[in-house]
């Protein structure tokens, strides 16, 4: 996979799956527009990118916000030309509350973040694309999507709603050469993970630290995912959590025993 002179937009990027995604595609050559709330990070992620050779910009960016949202959309094209692949990777999960517990407040801000702000990306980015003659989005799914999950009620909810848009998009733009898929990598060794494990709700918090993969195997499947290889799982989640699933994105198998 060669991303020479790509440019790759990665929200949620200053930790986990995002900064992963960010150093493994300037790895393969690509520029890299990091976006996240606090710059803190970012800043610091893409300045390592650059003193390793690479290309790579931090923008501060609240997803739930569309003026931010279009505001990176337009960094990155003014900066670099075109936009061809968006990363939908900026997603809540705290807190985790049984519905009768749930802080409507708290409720609302995920469904701003997980979906509104995937919701932005796509109305953002999508004029530019179509122009260029195409692009990718991937939108970080889950499981939770098709799946009843006691306490998370506002993940469910709002990754099965990405779900949709995923269908959507890929329903209305698909044949303008934009390419819409998702991707549900299973349990991923990040810091949401230790808040899922913290809440004690649900057998997820109870899986052991080892069954979770690396958000390295989460890169590179995004990278994959933007070769015509993944076209048979376009406007749908491609799922991690098969060997099937690991063989065609060109990972090792999972270790068992």
């Amino acid at each position: 996979m060669q991303y020479s002179n790509k440019t790759v937009v990665i929200t949620g990027a200053s930790r986990g799956i995002g900064a992963a995604t960010a150093k493994h595609f300037t790895s393969l050559g690509a520029t890299v527009v990091l976006a996240a709330r606090s710059t803190n990070d970012i800043t610091s992620i893409a300045e390592q990118i650059r003193e390793d050779g690479g290309r790579a910009d931090a923008i501060a960016c609240d997803v739930s916000r569309y003026e931010d949202i279009a505001a990176l959309e337009e960094h990155a094209r003014d900066h670099y030309g075109q936009i061809d692949m968006w990363v939908s990777n900026a997603g809540l999960i705290d807190p985790i509350a049984r519905l009768a517990d749930s802080d409507p407040a708290a409720w609302s801000l995920v469904a701003d973040v997980n979906l509104k702000g995937v919701y932005y990306g796509l109305r953002a980015a999508l004029p530019g694309m179509i122009g260029a003659g195409g692009g990718t989005f991937v939108h970080i799914s889950s499981g939770a999507a098709t799946s009843a999950l006691e306490g998370w009620s506002h993940y469910c909810a709002t990754k099965a709603a990405v779900l949709s848009l995923t269908r959507v998009a890929d329903k209305e733009y698909r044949d303008q050469g934009v390419r819409v898929i998702g991707l549900s990598p299973g349990t991923v060794a990040t810091d949401m993970q230790s808040a899922i494990r913290a809440s004690g709700i649900n057998p997820v918090s109870q899986l052991d630290w080892a069954a979770h993969i690396s958000p390295d195997d989460v890169a590179k499947a995004i990278a994959w995912l933007g070769t015509q290889a993944a076209n048979p799982w376009l406007g749908q989640d491609f799922s991690l959590k098969t060997p099937d699933g690991r063989a065609a994105a060109g990972l090792a198998p999972l270790a068992t025993g």
